[in-house]
């Protein structure tokens, strides 16, 4: 489904990727790890066209990403939960899942029975709402979108383990469901839980790559890479 190869990044003349590659297959999760500054985020915005890639090459489906603008990556299938969550602040939760939904699967209805506290919260505004709620309607405006690529970008960072537990809940719903994830976080143990496959970044580079099971059984690579 999605395919990086090679892909190399940097800011000016600051380079901060250096030859990533990964895939993600249909209805796979996939987790993206590393300690902070090891590059995972540049992955994201290189992958969804907001930092221009230096070389190497992004394809989705079969149809090259690289060069093209952010809006028309996202047209084709991939929905970003942006680290920050960066949710509209003066609009409500309601307003924020109407206003990029695109036809789909995904609806009002179901985002709510998702995240059932988030229906509670309908009428309140983005900035009325705790970050584990924010983070919530961040991932429920993304699958508003219908994507068949959802990528969570530090699926919990700051968030109450409560709130955690809920995140990883719904990504766990989400997989039965069939949607592919590429997702970013330091929570190894709940990461394993969800992730068929494992990539392991360090210094812009890929250094260990396996399943969930291989990770969870390799305590050197935990400590080594994500200081677990």
């Amino acid at each position: 489904m999605l395919e990086v190869r090679d892909l190399q990044t940097a800011y000016g003349r600051s380079q901060v990727l250096f030859g990533i590659s990964f895939e993600i297959a249909s209805s796979q999760v996939v987790s993206l790890l590393g300690r902070n500054g090891m590059g995972k985020t540049t992955t994201v915005r290189s992958i969804m066209g907001i930092t221009a890639p230096r070389d190497g090459a992004i394809s989705f489906e079969g149809k090259a990403l690289r060069g093209l603008p952010s809006y028309r990556i996202a047209q084709l299938g991939l929905g970003l939960v942006p680290e920050g969550r960066q949710v509209f602040p003066n609009l409500t939760v309601r307003e924020n899942l109407v206003a990029t939904a695109r036809k789909g699967h995904w609806t009002l209805e179901r985002v709510f029975k998702l995240f059932p506290h988030l229906e509670a919260r309908r009428s309140h505004y983005g900035n009325q709402l705790s970050g584990g709620e924010q983070q919530m309607l961040a991932i429920a405006r993304a699958l508003m979108t219908n994507p068949r690529l959802l990528i969570l970008d530090e699926a919990t960072e700051g968030l109450a383990p409560r709130i955690r537990a809920e995140i990883y809940r719904s990504i766990g719903e989400l997989k039965r469901e069939g949607l592919s994830i590429l997702v970013i976080d330091k929570d190894v143990k709940a990461l394993t839980k969800v992730a068929d496959r494992n990539y392991v970044l360090e210094k812009g580079r890929v250094v260990w790559s396996g399943s969930s099971a291989d990770l969870a059984a390799d305590a050197n690579v935990q400590h080594r890479y994500l200081g677990v």
